[in-house]
């Protein structure tokens, strides 16, 4: 079922809402800020062209052209799609200071962010494979 095809808005979608659209593991990391396990999410290896959407609202988030290794364990990106389709915001769990950064959209967690990528941005945008579809190139279809 996509967003499209609910009767609610985004905006209007209560928790109950959201564990019925969603598995219970997209919905640990999404909305509840989990972390899926190292190297075990689905797009963590993948080389496929395309755009990286948010799971929950289709938001697109990532195109495949920033996606790089980082040996991290989850799919690394040094730029959003666009700027205005994320939110950043503190995050001190752990104790220590790290950037989270959400759909601007639905609100949704994706992971977090780093000062230690690649040309041109330095950015280091670490995600949660579980948080993101990739809409390949040249194929309508979706994956997620």
């Amino acid at each position: 079922m996509t967003m499209q095809e609910d009767d609610k808005k985004i905006e209007d979608m209560t928790d109950e809402d959201w564990k019925n659209k969603l598995t219970q593991e997209q919905y640990e990391v999404c909305r509840e800020k989990g972390t899926e396990t190292p190297f075990s999410g689905k797009y963590y290896y993948s080389k496929d062209k395309g755009v990286y959407k948010c799971v929950c609202c289709g938001n697109e988030l990532f195109k495949s052209d920033a996606k790089f290794d980082s040996g991290t364990g989850w799919p690394s990106f040094y730029q959003p799609v666009e700027e205005e389709n994320v939110e950043y915001r503190s995050d001190y769990s752990f104790g220590i200071e790290r950037i989270e950064i959400n759909c601007k959209k639905c609100g949704s967690h994706l992971g977090h962010v780093f000062d230690d990528g690649p040309r041109p941005t330095h950015k280091r945008y670490c995600i949660n494979s579980i948080s993101l579809k990739l809409a390949k190139e040249n194929n309508e279809n979706e994956e997620g």
